[in-house]
């Protein structure tokens, strides 16, 4: 059977015959949120299903390219479309990106996703700067064989988001009057959006925003060196006593209304790393 090393080393192949070019940012497009991928100067794009061992987006917004080219004067790799636990993927294949990332040079992972709001603090629209994560998945990335090369056994999550980037978002955000949330995001494995009862064991535990995403590709960022910045979009409100049906339809006309925000602050953040 070929090791995730060798995988991970074919996709490199494949795409250093398009590219010799370093790339330092990484970036990961959550749901509805592909539009960032526009203030690309893309150089070129390369399908998933093209690139050897690369899983395939099943998820609806999710295009499923690996985009190369320049976001505010630096280099950048980003994937717009992101894969899920709940579309059968294991915790390897989830983070399979963020290893070949590592391999292009990428040393600064950006990560954006939709999520519901548990801090009843926080509005739908409102930009999350993420600070910390609560991982309630079943798994994780660095279950199995431990590649000395990628990173330690025991990798520390005291952490898991740079406080460097963090303090520049802020004043990012500062210096264009926007409005940010800071805090904490769940991942639970959906796809199922979570019950009342769910809701408040998650805000008991410390969490202000859930999600499907987001903490398996942050934990192998995390292990391999990579230093990470997170902005989730609060495309719902999920307060149990007044909780209402919401669609998915929903969640990315939020997304969209909010994604120029996410956009200014990101790509400043970027030109500022």
């Amino acid at each position: 059977m070929i090791s995730q090393k060798a995988k991970i080393q074919e996709a490199v192949s494949f795409i250093r015959k398009k590219t010799q070019s370093d790339y330092p940012v990484g970036i990961v497009l959550g749901t509805g949120l592909g539009a960032l991928a526009k203030e690309i100067d893309v150089e070129f794009a390369l399908d998933y299903a093209d690139i050897p061992n690369f899983p395939i987006s099943t998820v609806e917004t999710h295009h499923g390219k690996l985009i190369f080219g320049k976001l505010a004067g630096k280099n950048v790799v980003a994937m717009q479309g992101r894969f899920h636990f709940y579309e059968g993927y294991s915790m390897h294949q989830i983070v399979f990106p963020i290893r070949v990332m590592k391999q292009l040079g990428v040393k600064t992972l950006g990560i954006t996703n939709a999520c519901g709001g548990l801090n009843p603090a926080f509005s739908k629209g409102d930009i999350m700067l993420i600070d910390d994560q609560i991982n309630m998945l079943p798994g994780n990335p660095l279950i199995g064989p431990n590649d000395p090369d990628a990173g330690s056994r025991f990798p520390d999550m005291c952490e898991p988001y740079s406080k460097r980037i963090l303090s520049i978002a802020e004043q990012v955000a500062l210096e264009n009057k926007l409005k940010v949330q800071r805090g904490v995001y769940v991942a639970l494995p959906g796809p199922c959006l979570e019950t009342r009862a769910e809701y408040r064991m998650l805000r008991t535990l410390g969490a202000d925003v859930v999600g499907m995403s987001t903490v398996p590709e942050v934990i192998a960022a995390v292990h391999q060196g990579t230093e990470v910045f997170g902005m989730s979009i609060v495309t719902d409100e999920c307060f149990p006593d007044s909780l209402q049906a919401v669609s998915i339809e929903e969640i990315i006309e939020v997304s969209n209304r909010a994604e120029p925000k996410m956009t200014t602050i990101f790509k400043n953040v970027v030109a500022n790393l």
